[in-house]
């Protein structure tokens, strides 16, 4: 699904990914942790083209995207079948629920309003929502619109779903229930990327963790191998951090 070599980023004299090399195969759940300011969200967020990168390969699902954010078909067609969860909900806030959650696929895959509609009720009681469709976000709790966010995100009917940290910006009470909802999205054999900081999610769903370090992937494998037996000394370093708070 995912086939990156040798990919370089740039923030002009800071050079943020380091030859980073990454395949994620179909259905794949493939969590990404790291200190703050490591890459994590870059590296995602070069997956989608949300930033260019200036060197190196990236195919997702068959299409290759260009060097320098070069505008191509493949990186429309990579927009239309990657879903993404950030860490703001970016509702928007003059749409209803459903009106968000309906918004894209009548857009971008020119549903009709009568299957757009039916979409949205399904993915809103897939995340546990449904009752809440004729509200705006203003009106809901912030798990409950990163709710929404992910019910818009899987109306695009995705084959790859990238999450940034989708709690971070969650009350702790809240953390929950978006968890639970990706937990189903796993369950169910969806593709994911997630970069997280909740370690005992990452042990739970992932089939590989990886660790990176200032732009490079330093150790990677089972959530067993990297949390139990890690082999670097800054995973080792990074992990007795995280996991006794």
């Amino acid at each position: 699904m995912v086939r990156m070599e040798k990919l370089n980023k740039h923030f002009g004299p800071l050079h943020v990914l380091k030859d980073v090399d990454l395949a994620v195969i179909p259905g794949e759940v493939v969590v990404i942790i790291g200190a703050s300011g490591s890459g994590k969200s870059t590296l995602i967020r070069c997956i989608n083209g949300l930033e260019e990168f200036q060197q190196g390969y990236l195919d997702v699902d068959g299409k290759v995207l260009k060097p320098h954010g070069k505008a191509s078909q493949a990186l429309q067609e990579i927009r239309t079948e990657v879903g993404m969860v950030f860490q703001q909900f970016n509702l928007f806030p003059h749409l209803s629920v459903l009106e968000n959650v309906t918004l894209a696929p009548r857009k971008v895959r020119q549903a009709s309003r009568e299957e757009a509609m039916n979409t949205a009720h399904r993915l809103l009681e897939r995340v546990g929502i449904a009752d809440q469709a004729s509200k705006y976000p203003a009106q809901l709790s912030g798990g409950q619109q990163q709710r929404v966010a992910l019910a818009r995100a899987l109306a695009m009917e995705p084959r790859l779903m990238l999450f940034d940290e989708p709690t971070s910006a969650l009350d702790p009470e809240m953390i929950g229930e978006v968890l639970d909802a990706m937990r189903e999205l796993a369950r169910d054999g969806m593709t994911m990327v997630i970069v997280t900081h909740e370690m005992n999610f990452a042990r739970e769903v992932a089939d590989r963790v990886i660790y990176i370090h200032q732009g490079e992937i330093i150790e990677q494998g089972t959530p067993d191998e990297v949390f139990d037996n890690p082999q670097n000394e800054r995973t080792q370093s990074f992990l007795s951090r995280v996991l006794t708070h």
